[in-house]
């Protein structure tokens, strides 16, 4: 019996619908024509003799054999994706594309130190970025649309290799002359919860904030509000609470031009570890340690 078997294409159009959820926009992220993208999806209902996508109007509706089949597609296309790194790693090594997802609490701090040097050193990488809160990285990587994510631990990343770029510290920062005299060190107890301004949902440095102050009632009444590091410095310069900030971003300048006082805070968990991470038995996973490497030394 001949047994006809789904193309990469087509599972990349049923994966990219089940991601927008929309014809159009799954066609738009495809680069091809709604048509086209519609019709390389009936023609894989057609091969399989099922119905994996129920259409109407204003809903796209995957049946539940369809999101049976979305979730093997994302394996199958992830394992095409490894089969072609394979062959690309067995020549020059951080040669060729690289997609690596950075979370907002990096990126703009360390990659404008990292990626000049990268870039003279490894010319023939081709380094796609794309900034995403911690879970969207993992998501992503899971799902194969990144092949690597630098982000901070902990975090719950699944199954994953890892390769620790650094230490970073938190410092507690407060408006000027808030304290008047502050300590050279400040002490979880010492925060005011109704005051402590930190990122909203999403952001690691969120939950790493809440640890290294290790006061449970915080969580419930610390203000999560800001959508970037630089808000929450805006709103602190402004009198409005105290947050806390990793090194990495006052080292980067993200202070300047405020009146914004800094203090240790004094505890050995007021630290995060960047980390450079990828699937687990990744055949690109050497490409990986090195890259870790240029990181480090950076």
């Amino acid at each position: 019996m001949t047994t006809y078997l789904p193309t990469i294409k087509q599972l990349q159009y049923l994966v990219a619908l089940h991601e927008q959820g929309h014809f159009g926009r799954a066609a738009e992220a495809s680069f091809v024509s709604q048509s086209t993208l519609s019709a390389g999806i009936r023609e894989l209902e057609s091969l399989l003799g099922v119905t994996l996508v129920e259409r109407s109007r204003r809903v796209v509706r995957f049946t539940p054999l369809g999101e049976a089949v979305v979730a093997k597609a994302h394996r199958l296309l992830r394992e095409g994706e490894e089969l072609s790194a394979l062959v690309q790693s067995a020549g020059k090594p951080l040669a060729g594309e690289l997609r690596m997802s950075v979370i907002p609490t990096i990126a703009p701090f360390l990659l404008p130190r990292i990626l000049p040097r990268l870039r003279q050193e490894r010319p023939a990488l081709k380094l796609f970025l794309r900034e995403e809160t911690s879970g969207d990285a993992i998501e992503s990587l899971h799902h194969g649309r990144a092949d690597c994510v630098l982000l901070a631990l902990p975090y719950a990343t699944g199954e994953v290799d890892r390769e620790i770029i650094g230490e970073d510290r938190l410092l507690i920062a407060f408006p000027k002359d808030e304290p008047r005299d502050p300590p050279a060190e400040i002490t979880p107890g010492m925060i005011d919860e109704g005051r402590l301004l930190l990122l909203e949902d999403g952001h690691c440095l969120r939950d790493h904030a809440l640890a290294a102050c290790n006061r449970p009632e915080l969580r419930a009444s610390a203000t999560m509000i800001g959508t970037s590091l630089h808000t929450l410095v805006q709103m602190v310069d402004n009198g409005l609470g105290l947050t806390l900030l990793p090194q990495m971003a006052i080292d980067a300048g993200i202070l300047a031009n405020t009146q914004i006082v800094t203090r240790p805070l004094d505890t050995d968990s007021a630290l995060r570890h960047i980390a450079l991470v990828w699937r687990k038995n990744s055949p690109r996973g050497d490409e990986f340690r090195l890259l870790a490497t240029e990181l480090r030394d950076g």
